[in-house]
């Protein structure tokens, strides 16, 4: 709305001097944007995490450039990448190189999300560092002396996560801890002795214990009553503090200081919304706090000497994520991304102020003028909690015209939708689509009330949100109030699904991309590896043992004679959290109802898409099925 103000007021000038000056030329008239297909948006590079080597000449990165996520070198200074591992199959992410130059990296098979961690000798050998089979790896910090590495592991036991170290010398592990269950082990303290441990109750309230190596006990940190998160956030590199996460009496997360000598702790960052990282550079000069500021990141970096932030050179508008400084604390690197713009890679010399564009996200074949960034808008619900929200809109809007829209519901239950690039709703926005991203109760990111207002209320106050939503949407003149539709995955396919079967006359058309469809299989089916958090989501949504009757009354499978609406069903065959046959019946019982449906399945992925070709297969299919059942003539009333 600014921006058309301000255009406004532009006009009005230029109007005025040509009255004076007869011979002055008209305003140029801004060119349309011009139109993409989904496979240009899909050239942009996704990264799956970066690091600066040993000797900071280089910076190793995961990318989808080729297809499928594979690991790649670039120099610091810029250059030319190279490639180093080249799947064609399963996605790579790089998690670091060892002191000696090797590369550690995961991996699963297919998207069973049973990571294993692999090490890339520099001739290019590849071992499994975690042979195991059924169980699931997660790397979890070098050692301080940077001699081994520690991860987490529930090979043992399937429900719980057990700590180990890792010897780099002998590539030799051992359990350093034992998990009982209801933990989820965190950093280890610079000499080892300590193991940060977070205990999860509810979604809402959690704790940190602190496990001692010597004595083999676990001590409670953070005593309280009531719900409170908190979570343990890494030790400090002297050993003697350990940074915990909380939002005790407070609406948001702050960061205290806990002194394992004494047991005291004081505040040490606090801000007027979550505080989403606080960590410190290897010997402790810099510490780099995140602030999860209305759906963007607001990044500070402090010089722990001056306790001053240090000032980054100009760079393209966006957040700043990712920040990995060097061992040396001479060198980081970090990206940069926007919700108009995909990250790009930067790389940054503490000593010279210099940043440097690495490896550029965007496809060179798309105009950045073209892209359109996200407004954060809010408006009030059914009971006037006001609820937050992302609008994008076409920037070719003709005078007068109504066009479709759709909303974008994000996972979860407790995601945010954030002011970061998706290739889909800049490719539906280029094709003429609004889409209007809301963020409703239950999400996170907006305190600790709003993000507990959805408890035990899913599939009714969170999507009364969003039918809410589409009064701000035709209130901005330019949506039609008959092509509204509703999209989402995960727990925004669930919403997509309950937006069809609870209220089947507010939505024009649904998307649902591997959404729940019946709560009382998909709670049972969670993976082991979730441990305590399957107890949380019960405590949240409902146990399918005693909260059956509501389980039951919330899940569409069960209510699909009530849809009426096209529907669209995307869905991975590996997924291990909604199982592929949550889609299947849900495919099968509304084209009962001689509704249209389409449904398309990728054998090959899991819970979320991670090669390129299939994304570019399913943004298709949500294109093509959008143009002919929102936009054009297939539209069902």
């Amino acid at each position: 709305m600014k921006r058309q103000l301000i255009s406004g007021v532009l006009l009005i000038a230029s109007f005025t001097l040509a009255v004076v000056v007869a011979v002055a030329d008209p305003a140029p008239k801004r060119a349309a944007p011009k139109k993409y297909t989904i496979e240009q948006f899909m050239k942009t590079i996704r990264f799956g995490g970066a690091d600066i080597a040993p000797d900071e000449q280089t910076v190793l990165f995961s990318s989808n450039q080729d297809g499928v996520f594979n690991l790649y070198e670039v120099p610091f200074a810029g250059g030319q990448p190279k490639q180093l591992t080249s799947s064609k199959t399963n996605a790579i992410f790089a998690i670091g190189y060892l002191p000696d130059g090797r590369i550690l990296y995961s991996s699963d098979q297919g998207g069973n999300e049973l990571n294993h961690i692999y090490l890339r000798e520099k001739s290019g050998a590849v071992s499994d560092l975690t042979p195991a089979g059924k169980a699931k790896y997660q790397f979890s910090g070098l050692s301080h002396d940077r001699k081994s590495f520690f991860y987490q592991s529930n090979q043992r036991s399937p429900s719980a996560y057990d700590m180990y170290e890792m010897d780099i010398a002998t590539l030799k592990p051992k359990m350093i801890f034992e998990n009982p269950g209801g933990f989820f082990p965190g950093d280890v303290s610079p000499d080892r002795r300590y193991i940060a441990l977070s205990k999860p109750s509810t979604t809402a309230n959690s704790d940190v214990y602190l496990y001692d190596a010597r004595t083999k006990e676990t001590t409670l940190l953070t005593k309280h009553e009531g719900e409170v998160n908190n979570g343990p956030e890494g030790f400090t590199p002297d050993g003697k503090r350990l940074l915990i996460s909380t939002d005790e009496g407070n609406e948001f997360s702050y960061v205290k200081a806990y002194d394992l000598a004494t047991g005291k702790s004081d505040i040490l960052d606090k801000a007027a919304w979550d505080i989403s990282a606080d960590y410190l550079s290897h010997k402790g000069r810099y510490r780099v706090v995140s602030i999860n500021n209305d759906a963007r990141t607001e990044l500070k970096i402090i010089d722990t000497r001056s306790n001053k932030s240090v000032t980054l050179p100009a760079l393209p508008g966006g957040d700043v994520t990712g920040v990995s400084i060097g061992d040396s604390e001479n060198r980081m690197i970090f990206f940069v991304n926007s919700s108009n713009s995909p990250a790009t890679l930067y790389s940054y010399d503490f000593e010279s102020s210099k940043a440097t564009p690495l490896i550029r996200g965007l496809n060179p074949e798309i105009s950045p003028s073209d892209m359109v960034s996200g407004e954060v808008i809010r408006y009030k619900s059914f009971d006037g909690m006001e609820i937050p929200a992302l609008l994008y809109k076409p920037k070719d809007m003709p005078a007068g015209q109504k066009l479709p829209a759709i909303l974008s519901i994000h996972g979860g239950p407790g995601g945010q939708t954030r002011l970061t690039y998706s290739p889909l709703v800049q490719y539906l926005v280029n094709s003429g689509y609004v889409v209007l991203a809301v963020n409703n109760r239950g999400s996170s990111g907006y305190g600790k009330t709003f993000y507990a207002a959805d408890d035990r209320k899913h599939g009714d106050a969170d999507l009364r949100d969003c039918v809410e939503s589409k009064k701000a949407l035709v209130a901005t003149g330019y949506v039609d109030p008959a092509k509204i539709g509703i999209m989402g995955g995960s727990y925004g396919g669930y919403m997509t699904l309950a937006g069809l079967a609870f209220t089947p006359d507010e939505f024009a058309v649904g998307v649902d991309i591997f959404g729940v469809a019946n709560w009382l299989r998909t709670l049972n089916s969670m993976p082991e590896w979730w441990g305590p958090q399957r107890e949380s989501m019960f405590k949240e949504i409902g146990h399918p043992k005693t909260d059956s009757v509501a389980l039951y009354n919330k899940s569409p499978l069960f209510h699909t004679e009530r849809i009426k609406k096209p529907l669209l069903v995307i869905q991975g065959a590996n997924d291990p959290r909604v199982l592929k046959i949550e889609s299947d019946e849900i495919v099968a019982n509304v084209k009962k109802n001689g509704v249209p449906v389409e449904y398309v399945t990728f054998p090959d992925e899991g819970h979320g898409f991670v090669k390129k070709e299939n994304e570019i297969t399913a943004y298709k299919a949500v294109r093509e099925f959008l143009d002919k059942y929102l936009r054009g003539s297939g539209l069902v009333r």
